[in-house]
């Protein structure tokens, strides 16, 4: 398929009315490959909206046949993925909710056994990358099943955050190493929480060479069922896809080689350096541990920390870094800091 795939319809199929106009106005953007469609919605509140069920799976199918375009659902159990079968889906997606429990992501392997459906697999719930890996390898050994693409919908996180999903994009980074041969498809809905912000994450997933975009889209967004503020009108869909730039993924002209190659260099000294003066950075904390250890001192000294934090972030304009990366890479180097001090102060005898 055609690079980017773009996955849109209704967060939850509503009505027939609902279902089919949507998808029917999706179709005649000509920018959408996979219609899809909430059949069952697991919510966290038991009084929401949770889906029409198997009645959804109607209007899909029939959706199907008038613009001639594949669907796709969610499905959270083995039932679910009988019926899926049973009405032709020829997309399903596990969803985050479902990702992190390997009980149900067997149920789901062992009833696709044999079939030829198109697996999706979303992300957890929680930044745990060994959940989501063990769910795509749970379904890989499912025999049969030729095509498994991922989702990344972002991460729950606790307090604030501007995000609905919070995208810890390095996550990413650490399951396409795993998965280099996987198509992975971004899903700025679930990220943003809004629609305000969609333009800007689906830009950031085409530059960072993601392979499609999946997007809810409703004929009457603020009158939706659920996720009302995430979604937007097929129109509105035409004109972000539209504003999108999806940059090549190779070229081969020898000047853009070269210019890469000369500053790939010095990243990569940059790199070496780096890490030698983190090295040298931790020998000397393992020297401050080993005075804390001989004058019965402890580890965690709070005022030399915050001293320490704020000499650093004054300088943040200077550096022309975010206070936000900053605190980070304090925190890393930190948590590391400690962690050499505390082998030395504790090692057992």
């Amino acid at each position: 398929m055609k690079r980017p795939i773009i996955i849109s319809g209704p967060c939850s199929a509503e009505t027939e009315e609902q279902t089919i106009i949507t998808c029917t106005k999706l179709a005649e953007t000509q920018k959408v490959d996979i219609l899809r469609a909430g059949i069952w919605k697991p919510r966290t509140n038991p009084e929401s909206f949770e889906g029409v069920g198997e009645l959804g799976l109607m209007w899909l199918t029939t959706a199907k046949r008038i613009t001639g375009l594949p669907i796709a659902i969610e499905v959270a159990n083995a039932e679910h993925t009988h019926k899926a079968l049973e009405y032709g889906v020829d997309y399903i997606w596990i969803g985050a909710r479902t990702t992190v429990n390997p009980f149900y992501v067997k149920e789901i392997a062992n009833v696709l056994k044999g079939t030829k459906v198109k697996v999706l697999i979303k992300n957890p719930i929680n930044p745990d990358i060994s959940l989501w890996s063990g769910a795509i390898e749970r379904i890989a050994h499912a025999r049969g099943i030729e095509n498994i693409w991922l989702v990344h919908r972002g991460f729950s996180a606790y307090g604030y955050s501007e995000y609905r999903n919070t995208p810890l994009w390095y996550l990413i980074f650490d399951i396409r190493r795993q998965f280099p041969d996987m198509k992975i498809l971004c899903d700025p809905s679930h990220i943003c929480g809004n629609r305000e912000n969609l333009l800007n994450i689906s830009q950031i997933a085409a530059d960072l060479n993601y392979d499609g975009l999946m997007i809810e889209s409703h004929i009457c967004p603020t009158a939706a069922w659920s996720d009302a503020n995430q979604q937007i009108t097929p129109n509105e869909l035409k004109i972000l896809l539209d504003a999108l730039k999806w940059r090549d993924v190779n070229n081969d002209n020898s000047i853009f080689s070269y210019s890469l190659s000369k500053f790939r260099s010095e990243i990569d000294q940059i790199d070496s350096d780096m890490f030698e003066l983190l090295s040298r950075r931790m020998k000397l904390a393992e020297e401050i541990g080993r005075i804390k250890l001989q004058s019965n001192v402890s580890i965690f000294q709070g005022q030399r920390w915050i001293n320490v934090v704020e000499r650093i972030l004054s300088r943040a304009n200077r550096l022309n870094l975010s206070a936000t990366f900053i605190r980070d890479v304090l925190d890393a180097v930190h948590a590391e800091s400690i962690n050499r001090q505390n082998e030395i102060m504790n090692k057992k005898k």
